[in-house]
């Protein structure tokens, strides 16, 4: 006899559910990240981080249109689930993690718009793909009540990567030690965007925290508007004001906005403890709340297009269009950091797995694969999606450049690369080796895949076809945007462009 009050949950209906929020995500911004992103562009004074921007709300709009990722890097799954005490399950021969994977599984094994799965087992070792991206994440609380409520995002590897976590002193000020970190951080969490700051309880609650704060909806503008009625609120503005102060700017080209919102999320610690984790949020900001009552699976709205901001984008007349397939050594010399560079021609691609796949042969004394011959070519660091219909490839955006630092030497010394294509910063050891081989940076912008993959005309498989979506490929492009990031000479557009700004806004 079931107790009056309590609900029956269908594990089918929270299968279907999580399936079809992480599609959903996968092409739909949350409106309001849209509205503040839009409010950034409009405001912004810098040239680059204004393109950056407009670049990534077009891509946005052609994602809601095409229903195609946003982002190539599709996530990992992080999943907060709030269960009710008088929820009952109609079938327990699944445990909620297992329910979780089931959906994750079918969305990004969904044959319409297919997900690029990221998740590897045995990542001390071998790292081998689970081909479905799961497991996912999955934090589970038991909560009154006689439903289920489920916070679910999909978060990229680039932002993931510049968590930070410290253990303060009781006596030491936050807001300075974001500060000092945020430019630590680089530009491979893809600004701007969102930071979260998890406080209190011990080292891995206030990392779960700063996890699910990230879910909540952006307020700071409101937070602005009426002013802050306690020291949570008060830090938020602080530290909100304090990294817009920095001139890191979107894609850290420098400007005024990297951040748009600061959430903090507090919980009690011990007296002698005060436990923070920062964690940022990506421009591709992907996340979603549902509620299930016992009355079916969610039901997720699909969004007015009209609600999308009308930015157009061109490159600047000054833009040079550059034929990569006979562009000289003494050409690429004059390329200047900031330029923006139209690029047609043959590419090949390659991350993390085929760097390294590629120094092994090299140190081994194996040949390389036919058809890998990189002297004077460019790689672009990039792990692209399956295309679907008609496309040449699906959404291929590039990925964080300073994980390929490490192979950097062996791809100018023994590949003979011309140059790389890639998101964020170098490392000043990278920068040398680039100024002494002559060679060039160039920068894509990150949120922006499903845009720059229509400047992809043709692509096949060059090498490595094991590693998937880390294999080498040969892109064939017309007018891919790039800018010029470091120029043969060394000089390093993420440190030229926010040092410029910091000195403008501290002026203005």
């Amino acid at each position: 006899m079931m107790v009056p009050s309590m609900t029956v949950i269908r594990k089918q209906d929270v299968i279907k559910s999580i399936a079809e929020a992480l599609q959903y995500i996968s092409y739909y911004h949350p409106l309001d990240f849209l509205q503040s992103l839009e409010k950034a562009y409009h405001r912004e004074e810098s040239q680059a981080a204004k393109d950056a921007i407009a670049q990534i709300l077009i891509n946005s709009r052609m994602s809601a249109e095409g229903h195609r990722p946003i982002c190539q890097d599709t996530g990992i799954v992080v999943c907060f689930v709030k269960i009710g005490m008088k929820v009952l399950w109609d079938s327990t021969d699944l445990t909620v993690q297992e329910m979780v994977d089931e959906g994750v599984r079918q969305a990004y094994r969904n044959p319409s718009n297919p997900l690029r799965p990221s998740i590897l087992m045995d990542p001390v070792d071998k790292r081998i793909n689970t081909k479905d991206n799961t497991p996912a994440i999955v934090h589970i609380d038991m909560v009154q009540g006689n439903k289920i409520d489920i916070y679910i995002s999909a978060k990229g590897g680039g932002s993931e990567n510049k968590t930070q976590m410290v253990m303060l002193n009781p006596s030491d000020d936050i807001a300075d030690w974001v500060e000092r970190t945020l430019p630590l951080m680089g530009a491979g969490w893809c600004p701007p965007g969102i930071i979260g700051i998890g406080i209190g309880g011990t080292a891995e609650k206030a990392a779960i925290l700063a996890k699910e704060v990230l879910m909540e909806h952006i307020d700071i503008q409101d937070l602005i508007d009426r002013g802050p009625k306690n020291k949570e609120e008060e830090l938020r503005l602080d530290i909100f004001n304090r990294v817009n102060l920095l001139g890191i700017g979107a894609q850290g080209l420098g400007g005024l906005t990297t951040v748009v919102d600061v959430k903090i999320k507090t919980t009690p610690t011990h007296a002698a403890s005060k436990p923070v984790c920062l964690v940022p949020n990506c421009a591709a900001t992907r996340h979603i709340h549902f509620t299930l009552d016992g009355n079916g699976p969610a039901d997720f709205k699909v969004p007015r297009l009209a609600d999308w901001p009308k930015i157009t984008w061109k490159a600047e007349k000054s833009a040079h269009r550059i034929n990569l397939d006979n562009v000289s050594k003494e050409e690429v010399q004059k390329w200047k950091t900031g330029e923006t560079l139209l690029l047609s021609g043959k590419i090949f691609t390659g991350r993390d797995a085929a760097h390294k796949r590629l120094q092994n042969m090299l140190e081994s004394g194996e040949s390389l694969p036919k058809g890998v011959d990189l002297k004077g070519k460019f790689i672009y660091y990039v792990g692209p999606i399956d295309p679907v219909g008609d496309e040449v490839v699906g959404p291929a955006g590039p990925t964080t450049s300073t994980r390929m630092d490490k192979f950097t030497g062996m791809m100018l010394e023994k590949m003979g690369i011309a140059g790389m294509i890639g998101k964020a910063e170098r490392s000043f050891e990278t920068i040398e080796l680039i100024k002494s081989y002559k060679a060039v940076y160039l920068m894509a912008v990150g949120g922006a895949a499903y845009l720059v993959s229509k400047a992809v005309k043709k692509a096949r498989m060059v090498a490595f076809q094991d590693l998937g979506m880390e294999a080498i490929y040969e892109f064939e492009v017309e007018d891919m945007p790039v800018t010029v990031a470091v120029d043969s000479n060394g000089v390093n557009i993420h440190q030229v462009g926010p040092d410029t700004w910091k000195i403008r806004i501290s002026k203005s």
